[in-house]
């Protein structure tokens, strides 16, 4: 086993300070990853949703008459003779809620391009996870209603609420992996092209063929645009907007509409290039502001993100802080007596969502995963151990926004009532299920609770190239079981902040984490950078790379070419070798190589970590990046795999 010394303490911010540790040096895209984005404003509005649905209950309760004459107050838009005439509830459930479905069909379309659903086998373990997750529900449903004209409400008993799922674990916190999140959201993205598929082929009103065929048609023009490359413009709005209104007319739910625009709008990662770009047009901007360029510099900026991340940033914080709050205020509204809640918990109507939600749904998400990875003799295995299955598989009994949805759709009168029940009580119940067997878990003896929480199962590997111990820069054991990669720019004032942590890092871990370096100069920001990155690789020519990285990183101000010359005296170099090897780029190949790697890898911005080959997005100050690196130790102990 060879061993690099861990440096000495440096100079510099405090990991633990005031300093953000989220920055990274790019030209236009943000610092958290988009599914960590997606998970932090779902997790957020899970709180709000709740505040509606205690509202709805109290309004209902305090002025029955007062909440259904409100909701039920008539409202048109008119342009001309054209127009649309709804109730407010029917606004929301079929107008805001495509908004929602929109944002459900734009996760779904960034998982299938860039996600965890690039790897098709995934695609296929969520599918069956998913529909099975919803059948077994259903079957139960009907065991319950078989025979009674309730049993086609079979619909209300199967939908998962992804925010109320994703709120409950930030509630639960670090008990629980990672991948779990992930895993949830990849089988919520098929639960809900399901249920969609349900509400527009089971609950509908009668079809006319007319306006279907005009949607139908709307739908072929916009299929022929997206093959044509044209980008997303207003015309898709008014495209968008018609195609609501001819489903609408049409009898089929008009949600569906927004969950095929998002399904059409494609994602992409934010390639260097294209950063590249933006760069030289805000210069040009900034050198002569005239409206112009301004117009330019916009569309540059549009163009280097995906349009799938920016329409999901633009639309889903309205939609899960408004729109779906405001739907739960609409229609969770439930007047609560005594005899009332008797007569409830009596009828087929509420057991059979009780008891599809509670019981079904965890044992058809963990009965047809295990199914899977037997038949398929492990090559369909979950991200995570069977104990965060089964946590998950019980969370999954949380079915709120699309059970309400349909259960307005399928019911009238006092079984909608009994429904509202079942949904309203599944959701505690499948929340405490959910926090006892998290907390069983965590009373399993250490190797037992590893298993349980994290499995065998690989997760995706992000890293385009290896690690190499002949090739790469290597501080730590050869043979630690745990690699941590940054993609670093020496003049990066955001990789100056990461330097002491990283440090930390590998004083905390020991021989268990060897950590890499790779350049990525970004020579349109930091004109420095890449004579800096071919300084160090001067160095690594004498065997003293470490030695002027330390320097570099911790002088990123004075990397001038007699900066360098500085630095590299002081380190002790052979200065003769060292002016020969800079002055003929020696260096300059080997940092092609990285840039390369990284643009492979989809790396835009510095710093840039992966742990085991898998990306870290968010912050990267020690907890953060600990917990990366436990998981991924932990994980590599339990799979025997080293690095």
């Amino acid at each position: 086993m060879r061993v690099h010394d861990v440096p000495p303490e440096p100079t510099g911010p405090s990991p633990s300070g005031s300093v953000s540790m989220t920055g990274q040096t790019v030209c236009g895209a943000g610092a958290r990853g988009p599914l960590r984005a997606f998970l932090r404003t779902e997790t957020g509005s899970a709180a709000v949703l709740l505040g509606a649905v205690v509202a709805a209950l109290v309004w209902a309760n305090v002025s029955p008459g007062g909440y259904e004459s409100w909701w039920r107050t008539g409202m048109s838009l008119r342009v001309g003779s054209a127009g649309v005439s709804l109730e407010l509830r029917e606004w929301v459930n079929s107008g805001l809620m495509t908004l929602f479905f929109f944002v459900v069909g734009l996760e779904a379309r960034r998982e299938f391009d860039v996600g965890e659903l690039r790897e098709r086998r995934r695609l296929v373990l969520s599918a069956v996870a998913g529909v099975s997750g919803m059948l077994v529900p259903v079957a139960i449903y009907l065991g319950f209603n078989a025979g009674l004209d309730s049993a086609h409400g079979w619909g209300a008993a199967m939908s998962t609420d992804t925010a109320f799922v994703l709120g409950m674990l930030a509630v639960l916190g670090s008990r629980l992996p990672g991948g779990l999140r992930v895993f949830l959201l990849t089988v919520a993205v098929t639960d809900d092209l399901v249920a969609l598929a349900v509400i527009a082929l089971a609950y509908s009103g009668p079809v006319r063929l007319p306006a279907l065929g005009l949607a139908l048609g709307i739908l072929v023009l916009l299929l022929a645009l997206r093959a044509a490359g044209v980008r997303i413009t207003a015309v898709d709005a008014v495209l968008a907007v018609a195609l609501w209104g001819a489903l609408l007319r049409s009898g089929v739910d008009p949600v569906v509409s927004g969950l095929v625009m998002g399904l059409l709008t494609y994602a992409h990662p934010a390639e260097r290039h294209a950063l590249e770009r933006v760069t030289r047009l805000f210069r040009g901007f900034r050198e002569q502001p005239t409206p112009e360029l301004e117009r330019t510099l916009r569309r540059g900026l549009a163009s280097a993100l995906s349009p799938n991340e920016r329409l999901q940033r633009m639309v889903h914080p309205w939609t899960s802080h408004v729109i779906v709050p405001l739907f739960g205020l609409a229609n969770a509204g439930l007047t609560l007596n005594a005899d009332r809640i008797a007569a409830a918990f009596a009828a087929p109507v509420t057991l059979g969502i009780l008891c599809g939600y509670v019981l079904g749904k965890p044992v058809g998400i963990l009965g047809a995963t295990w199914v899977a990875a037997r038949v398929s003799r492990g090559r369909l295995r979950p991200p995570v151990g069977w104990g965060a299955v089964a946590v998950g598989g019980g969370l999954a009994g949380v079915g709120f926004t699309v059970a309400l949805l349909i259960a307005t759709l399928a019911f009238h009168g006092e079984r909608l009532e009994q429904a509202k029940t079942g949904i309203l009580a599944a959701v505690v119940l499948s929340c405490l299920i959910a926090w006892v067997m998290t907390r069983v878990i965590a009373l399993l003896p250490a190797r037992p609770r590893t298993r349980a929480l994290l499995g065998e199962g690989q997760p995706i590997v992000d890293l385009s190239e290896p690690v190499d111990v002949t090739r790469d820069h290597v501080r730590g054991p050869f043979d630690a079981p745990v690699t941590l990669v940054e993609y670093g720019d020496y003049e990066c004032p955001y990789c100056g902040r990461a330097e002491p942590v990283v440090r930390e890092l590998l004083a905390e871990f020991g021989d268990d984490l060897r950590y890499v370096w790779r350049h990525l100069p970004l020579t349109d920001v930091h004109p420095d950078a890449q004579l800096a990155a071919e300084a160090a690789e001067a160095a690594a020519l004498q065997g003293r790379y470490w030695e002027l990285h330390d320097v570099l990183i911790s002088h990123q101000g004075d990397l001038g070419v007699k900066d360098l010359l500085d630095h590299a005296e002081r380190t002790g170099l052979d200065m003769a070798a060292f002016r020969r090897d800079l002055r003929a780029r020696s260096g300059a190949e080997r940092v092609a190589e990285d840039v390369e790697t990284a643009d492979l890898s989809g790396v835009s911005g510095t710093p840039t970590f992966f742990v085991n080959g898998r990306r870290h997005h968010g912050a990267y100050d020690v907890a953060s990046l600990s917990v990366a690196v436990r998981t991924a130790r932990d994980r590599a102990t339990l799979t025997n795999t080293g690095p």
